[in-house]
């Protein structure tokens, strides 16, 4: 299971292929999506560079909220996320663990048929260049190098994980109070707490969410409104 620094899971590391935009120049039109390439995250289409600047929407269960990507923070992470959101992988995605006071946590598929792709492709690390303070997306890890899909939203000031490697990609612009009435009643996930089972959720999906933890709110939609 993926924990802020806490319970490692083995990660294989996938080489990314380099393709499309070169990421430092603005105004580059924002690919198709391809929900096909879902399903291969070696595909050309899971491995653009993102425009040095871009915002991503996400239309949720309890309203939309913007996050503002900035490449120069994170090149790593702010090109997987791009990808993801471009290609639909967070549509339908739970915040499965929302900690009042700490974080949002999100980022396993709905499903299990294509989160199985991504459960083990990595990508390197970037340096942290920005700290973990409120409204900051990072990704969430278990190790060096383990960063894959899941992302927290910092609710406070989380600066003690920037010497932990936690490197935020960009900051919600938008809907942050949105974001602050996610539902958090479940508390931390199984086994130290009585919230989901991460392992249940990479394995069931959706599927088990919604027969045991109904009241999670969630992703409608995610999208990239500007590039550039």
């Amino acid at each position: 299971m993926k924990r802020l620094g806490r319970g490692l899971v083995p990660v294989v590391a996938v080489t990314l292929v380099t393709v499309g935009c070169s990421g430092e120049s603005g105004g580059e039109e924002i690919p198709p999506p391809n929900p096909e390439a879902l399903m291969d995250p070696l595909s050309p289409d899971m491995n653009m560079n993102a425009p040095a600047t871009y915002q991503a929407r996400f239309e949720t269960s309890k309203g939309a909220f913007v996050v503002e990507v900035h490449r120069a923070w994170s090149p790593n992470g702010a090109d997987r996320v791009y990808n993801l959101v471009r290609n639909g992988f967070y549509d339908g995605a739970r915040f499965f663990r929302v900690l009042d006071g700490f974080m949002a946590q999100f980022g396993i598929g709905g499903d299990p048929a294509i989160q199985t792709h991504w459960r083990t492709a990595s990508i390197p690390d970037d340096p942290v260049i920005e700290s973990n303070t409120r409204g900051r997306v990072t990704f969430a890890m278990g190790g060096p190098n383990t960063r894959s899909t899941q992302l927290f939203i910092n609710y406070g000031d989380n600066s003690r994980l920037d010497g932990d490697g936690f490197a935020p990609i960009g900051e919600v612009i938008e809907g942050m109070e949105v974001v602050d009435g996610l539902y958090s009643g479940y508390g931390e996930g199984a086994p130290r707490g009585q919230g989901p089972s991460q392992r249940e959720i990479q394995e069931r999906g959706n599927e088990y969410l919604m027969a045991d933890f109904p009241d999670l709110d969630y992703i409608e939609r995610a999208t990239i409104v500007t590039g550039g």
